[in-house]
């Protein structure tokens, strides 16, 4: 029994001692950012909480955030849920964020109503909010760099009516129904179609997360009961995919339009391929090097406009090695 109390005690021992080796001294100014990462805090610290980490897309806004960030002298972190769905997950980041004291945050909401706490926790302490690509549906953002993501998806519309010939039946699919972009996307291309386009019929409209896998369930599932429809529209990169890979594996390749937005190696292989007539491409990098250089400027006490517009572009087989298109899509 002694030798086993002995044994206790010099273990506890070790163990405090290895604590005491390994905690930080009072002159230690880093702290843990997102994903482990040390955040400087002498230096400007902009903390980005984006709407997700899974697509390419996302990791060209996150490209785009660390040029501004060397460029300004600023220290950045960028973080967002694997998942597009994953509104609660995303919150906990917006938390977690917070709780790092940032001079600024840059915030894409996955659910505007969701945020609002968060959002008002920022007013109360002073920290100025830059959103970006999707937005906020709140007036406390400073500003908002994205896309026009209405206008985008009414270009889309209209490639989409010019392919099919003015006529037949098409069906969407989209991200969310929650977020400024699933909304705008969605709204740009049915407004369009239904404004512009009386011999066009929206057949569904279903949403897929921006996951590839159900987006290609709900694919399949809207061809199989509209055997006869001309065109599917796919509303972010994660949709547009699923859109094609239902094509593909039910063998429709040619026989249906699809129309995608955003880019991604699997979106131009698809329309080198021909399995997509083209899709529309924001510019991600610009959307993330905006974001940070705002923030910059809020800090500074400059004004913001209220929406920084970062561009959008129709590619297809025609123009898509084109400089202009190669600058803005990503892979």
């Amino acid at each position: 029994m002694r030798k086993y109390l002995l044994t206790l005690l010099t273990v506890l021992f070790a163990v405090f001692v290895l604590s005491a080796c390994s905690g930080g001294s009072d002159s230690d100014t880093s702290t843990e950012g997102a994903e482990g990462e040390d955040v400087d805090m002498d230096k400007t610290y902009v903390a980005l909480v984006s709407k997700g980490f899974q697509h390419q897309f996302w990791q060209s806004v996150k490209e785009g955030a660390e040029q501004a960030a060397e460029e300004f002298d600023v220290e950045v972190t960028f973080e967002g849920p694997e998942d597009e769905s994953q509104v609660d997950k995303q919150m906990e980041m917006f938390r977690n964020a917070l709780d790092r004291n940032p001079d600024a945050i840059g915030f894409a909401a996955l659910d505007s109503q969701a945020s609002t706490p968060l959002l008002e926790e920022t007013v109360e302490r002073d920290i100025p909010v830059i959103a970006f690509d999707s937005g906020v549906d709140s007036d406390i953002p400073l500003t908002t760099a994205s896309t026009n993501n209405y206008d985008a998806a009414a270009l889309a519309a209209e490639k989409m009516a010019e392919l099919i010939d003015g006529k037949g039946k098409v069906a969407v699919i989209v991200h969310d129904q929650t977020s400024v972009t699933g909304v705008d996307r969605r709204d740009g291309f049915v407004e369009t179609i239904e404004n512009d386009f009386p011999d066009i019929e929206i057949v569904d409209i279903q949403y897929g997360g921006g996951d590839h896998l159900e987006s290609t369930d709900l694919t399949k599932a809207i061809i199989q009961a509209h055997p006869d429809i001309n065109g599917v529209y796919g509303a972010n990169e994660g949709s547009a995919i699923g859109v094609v890979n239902a094509v593909r594996e039910l063998n429709k390749a040619g026989e249906i339009v699809v129309i995608g937005f955003d880019s991604g190696q699997q979106q131009i292989d698809a329309i080198k391929e021909g399995l997509m007539a083209g899709a529309i491409t924001q510019s991600p990098v610009g959307i993330g090097y905006e974001t940070v250089k705002a923030a910059v400027e809020a800090l500074e006490g400059k004004e913001l406009p209220d929406i920084i517009d970062t561009g959008f572009y129709w590619y297809d087989a025609d123009n898509i090695d084109d400089e202009e298109i190669q600058a803005a899509i990503y892979e």
